[in-house]
């Protein structure tokens, strides 16, 4: 199983196009030690050949032009992109649709019976490419049976329900429903090896709970660094809980819960907000997540189970 980080950072990316704050404004003029980093992507294959995107990020463009194995290489106009199937229906996962518009096949797109749902009415972009390529919307169920894919053969896809809300756009908003906000527990049959993807996580159930202690790598949200981040920040007066985001910090925050995990457990934190200190690599947070064998990503990392 391969996977590729397209993007690492939060809504915005980082910097953000009108932040100006000091993780914004250092790495803009370089007086920060920290890189720029694209909206929240993925892309995993199972034969370096096919590949399915989680998440398309407004940023898809850039991203595609950044790795090559996503590029076009058999026709004048062709594409390896197989799929995308979707984790939430929040804009910075899914903006990027529109960019795939050209697609010579109608474009397959993976998500909730809630997130269709969204994406029809409150932020209809599903409608609206069906007026270009057309989209096949394959259904993911949240039964409990195996998601299989056939781009992405000997992949078992166990698919979790995880707390979290809808986007602000969505009249579901104040009400989520199941499958708003959903995980993957990805299984690599020949190899036996697991890996988690959650980029957006309000809490840490017991289902969530065993799918982080089954899996060999595990790619989790690590939007905050505390959760009164952005109050602090003087961006916003928004706590991360009242995002849907599980913060770092703090008695049973993301540090604690990857800590308990398996020494051999590659732990990996995503959907990085620009305000999150964890962003300078040379900072104390970084040094403690560090020592606490977690990784941050960064656009262009590469995974190999």
């Amino acid at each position: 199983m391969l996977i590729r980080i397209l993007g690492s950072a939060a809504g915005g990316g980082f910097p953000q196009w009108n932040c100006n704050c000091s993780n914004c404004r250092g790495v803009r003029d370089g007086s920060l030690d920290a890189r720029p980093r694209t909206q929240s992507s993925i892309a995993i294959s199972s034969d370096a050949e096919r590949w399915i995107l989680f998440n398309a990020a407004p940023d898809l463009h850039r991203q595609i032009q950044a790795n090559p194995p996503l590029q076009p290489r058999r026709e004048l106009r062709d594409t390896p992109i197989a799929a995308v199937v979707l984790s939430d229906g929040q804009i910075d996962h899914t903006a990027g649709l529109l960019l795939m518009r050209e697609h010579r096949q109608p474009l397959q797109v993976y998500a909730t019976a809630a997130v269709h749902q969204d994406l029809t009415t409150g932020l209809p972009l599903l409608s609206v490419l069906q007026h270009y390529c057309g989209v096949e919307w394959r259904e993911i169920a949240l039964d409990g049976a195996l998601l299989q894919i056939a781009a992405l053969p000997g992949i078992e896809i166990t698919v979790l329900a995880v707390d979290g809300k809808p986007g602000p756009y969505s009249p579901f908003r104040q009400n989520p429903r199941a499958g708003d906000n959903i995980a993957f527990l990805l299984h690599e049959v020949s190899s036996g090896r697991r890996a988690f993807y959650a980029p957006g996580l309000a809490a840490i159930t017991p289902p969530v709970r065993a799918a982080l202690e089954a899996s060999h790598c595990v790619l989790v949200d690590g939007t905050f660094w505390q959760d009164d981040e952005m109050i602090r920040a003087g961006v916003s007066t928004k706590r991360a809980a009242d995002l849907g985001h599980l913060p770092q910090c703090g008695p049973g925050g993301m540090i604690e819960m990857l800590k308990s995990l398996r020494n051999d457990t590659r732990r990996i934190l995503v959907h990085i907000n620009n305000t999150n200190p964890i962003l300078v690599d040379s900072g104390p947070e970084r040094a403690q997540l560090e020592a606490s064998g977690i990784e941050v990503a960064f656009d262009g990392m590469e995974i190999r189970l």
